[in-house]
């Protein structure tokens, strides 16, 4: 059946009428934001503080703690919810850019089947021991693994993690071999370390700053290019010897491909406001976040160019999961 050129024209127009009514209306309902890993690590904790800013501006948010898979799980939920702005998740580096590399199949596409809407936030990892233990700097992780390769241990948040493979490269560089102990989010390794169970940490700060500043964990290192100002006296890898060391991970507010592009407009519109607001920026400062804030485009631009960056590191490592 042929479609005349008017009656195309109509359809064109009631289809944009409808998508305005509809952008215009949104939203009537709560939103649900998938976090796609366990409560209490560093994506939870950001994703939380952005949700109650927000929603000063009128937005529900019910947050959805979906974990398992380095992140999968949470992120590919969100790909395959209706694209009607009611489900949003908060995806980042490991589950954007380090996934599609690491994982031989991967149930959705981070630049096809998502719709990015705006950068929220950065963080250095911190590399930590406990209180208790023996090494006091990172020059002492160093020489005992040097000593004795393979013989210290160190945990992450899972399998080809940013915290994983920032290790990894460090490794590399500083000529050592540790032992990598994958645990299925942020926060249940914690009790471990300080324990002394298992004898290093790397993780994102806001999992771990407040255990550093209560006391039960040691800071050794950060990954950033500079020292972090919650974290003063903590020296970065950079510093501690590894001239130009550097990796963080990023944070972002996504949703299904093909979102209305008046809803991902508003939502973009009312994210970055609540970023420039002082008393969330010092929310996340005293995480040991940065606010970032940024435009759909410059977000998908990050995502494309850092599978690209985090690929290599992927392949160096020898890294791969079926």
């Amino acid at each position: 059946m042929q479609i005349s050129r008017r009656a195309a024209l109509a359809m064109a127009a009631a289809s944009l009428v409808a998508t305005a009514t509809f952008a215009q209306g949104w939203p009537a309902r709560p939103i649900r934001l998938i976090v796609p890993f366990p409560a209490g690590g560093g994506t939870d904790i950001i994703t939380r503080e952005l949700a109650n800013k927000v929603g000063h501006s009128g937005y529900t948010f019910v947050v959805d703690n979906k974990p398992g898979s380095g992140g999968n799980l949470g992120v590919d939920a969100a790909a395959k919810a209706p694209a009607d702005g009611y489900t949003l998740v908060m995806g980042q580096t490991s589950n954007l850019a380090i996934n599609p590399s690491l994982y031989s199949r991967l149930p959705y596409d981070s630049q096809k089947d998502l719709t990015p809407i705006s950068l929220v936030a950065s963080s250095p990892l911190v590399i930590v021991a406990s209180a208790e233990s023996p090494y006091k700097t990172l020059a002492d992780v160093v020489k005992a693994a040097k000593d004795k390769p393979g013989s210290i241990n160190f945990a992450s948040s899972g399998n080809g993690t940013v915290a994983h493979l920032t290790t990894e490269s460090f490794q590399k560089v500083a000529g050592i071999k540790l032992t990598h102990i994958p645990y299925k989010g942020a926060s249940q390794g914690v009790t471990d370390v300080i324990s002394g169970q298992v004898q290093l940490y790397v993780s994102s700060i806001p999992t771990l700053i407040g255990h550093i500043k209560s006391g039960k964990m040691r800071a050794l290192a950060v990954t950033s290019g500079k020292r972090v100002d919650d974290l003063p006296q903590v020296p970065t890898i950079a510093e501690s010897g590894y001239k130009g060391f550097e990796a963080v991970t990023w944070f972002g507010i996504l949703g299904p491909a093909n979102l209305p592009k008046d809803v991902v407009a508003k939502l973009n519109a009312d994210i970055n406001k609540a970023l420039k607001d002082p008393e969330l920026a010092k929310k996340l400062g005293d995480q040991g976040a940065d606010v970032a804030g940024s435009t759909p485009e410059q977000f998908a631009r990050l995502i494309h160019d850092d599978i690209a960056r985090w690929g290599k590191i992927v392949k160096d490592s020898g890294a791969k999961i079926d």
